[in-house]
C-alpha cells in the first residue's frame, strides 16, 4: 500500500456544537452511515487514488514565490 502525504501530517482538533445540532438525530445519523461506509471502502480498496502521483509530483517540484 502507497503511503501519501497526509500519512505524515496530521493535526487533531475539537470541535464545540450547539447542543440543538447535537440533538438532532437524522442528520447525525447519516453522517455516521456515511462515515461508517467510507471507512468500509478504505479498509476493503485502501486509501490510494489516481490524485497520488500528482501530489507526489507537485510537493517536489512546486516552486512557492515570496
Amino acid at each position: 500500500m502507497r503511503r501519501g502525504l497526509l500519512d505524515y501530517m496530521s493535526t487533531k482538533i475539537a470541535v464545540r456544537l450547539p447542543d440543538e445540532m447535537v440533538a438532532l438525530p437524522g442528520p447525525h445519523r447519516r453522517d455516521r452511515q456515511g462515515a461508517e461506509q467510507d471507512a468500509q471502502i478504505l479498509r476493503t480498496q485502501g486509501a490510494a487514488d489516481e490524485l497520488d502521483d500528482l501530489v507526489e509530483w507537485t510537493g517536489t517540484h512546486a516552486v512557492v514565490e515570496d
